[in-house]
């Protein structure tokens, strides 16, 4: 019983928090009501656990650590108490690292061993995948450029808007191909859901979780860090989305909100240092840094205390 309030709890702070990386720009942008983009968040998170999060399941599962009732209770648990916190602050932070960190802070707490090189491999991704999308991004908008400068400017901007809702629908596929998928992969794992269940309850969930709290983070994504238009809002939503497909089909749990972060500072700082709010900045990456730590620290410590 309390594995499956984990999966449900899990899943509605993931949908607080991870509207903001699928359509937080569209939203910025005005591309799409927040009420549109819920609903078809649902949708899309369905099919993209269903059909694209078997390989990043399998890494949180089984690559991490032997998988147990605590393993799954504790971390998923203290993750979502960090995630609902971070919202009340409006901060974008990384569900995949207080999972992950706390799945190995309850193993260490319990003597399980540790699987070190899928550790750093995960760890790499969430390093790598953010100057991914950084770069990414800044192809597509340099790339633009080049090529619609011609295009009068009011049938350029009707062209982008779509191509934004088209990507914004690629970063919602992820979520639930990889944010979801790394949620829920200890509760598969160890029995306590099938994978279908899995993801028709993930999705549910999340779905509540988006459409109750999730407008204060949309409004630091959308707008906190650079002003976006469609043009540069695409851009930078399409690479984080090609940067998080590629390590979804690799297996990788990486985080949707780095990539996204990533991505719209690159396109700010390439339309010019002044555009992005460095100071914003620095505070999430700090947070970035101390959501893994806590989760870590917090679990082996809640572990321990419960054995």
């Amino acid at each position: 019983m309390l594995e499956l309030l984990a999966c449900i709890t899990i899943a509605f702070a993931i949908g607080s928090n991870d509207t903001s990386n699928s359509y937080g720009i569209c939203i910025g942008c005005g591309v799409l009501s927040l009420k549109r983009a819920i609903y078809l968040l649902f949708i899309l998170v369905l099919i993209g656990l269903i059909i694209g999060g078997r390989n990043v399941m399998y890494t949180v599962g089984e690559g991490i650590a032997e998988v147990e009732e605590r393993i799954v209770v504790v971390p998923l648990f203290l993750a979502s108490i960090a995630i609902v916190c971070a919202n009340v602050f409006k901060m974008p932070v990384s569900s995949h690292q207080a999972i992950v960190a706390g799945i190995i802070g309850s193993a260490l707490a319990l003597g399980k061993s540790i699987n070190t090189s899928t550790v750093i491999e995960i760890v790499l991704s969430w390093i790598m995948s953010p100057f991914g999308a950084f770069l990414s991004a800044v192809a597509v908008y340099f790339t633009l450029e080049k090529v619609l400068f011609k295009i009068p400017m009011f049938k350029i901007e009707r062209i982008v808007r779509r191509l934004l809702f088209i990507s914004g629908s690629v970063i919602a596929f992820n979520t639930g191909a990889n944010e979801l998928a790394t949620a829920l992969a200890p509760a598969v794992y160890h029995g306590t859901l099938n994978y279908f269940q899995a993801g028709l309850l993930g999705a549910f969930m999340l779905f509540l979780g988006a459409r109750l709290i999730s407008f204060r983070v949309i409004e630091t994504i959308g707008k906190g860090i650079t002003a976006l238009d469609p043009f540069s809002g695409f851009a930078a939503q399409f690479g984080a989305g090609i940067t998080v497909l590629i390590f979804t089909i690799l297996g990788m749990p990486v985080s949707t909100t780095y990539c996204i972060v990533g991505a719209v500072s690159g396109v700010g700082i390439y339309k010019g240092l002044r555009s992005v709010r460095i100071k914003f900045l620095r505070k999430i990456v700090f947070s970035w840094i101390l959501t893994p730590t806590i989760a870590l620290v917090a679990s082996y410590a809640v572990t321990v205390i419960t054995t």
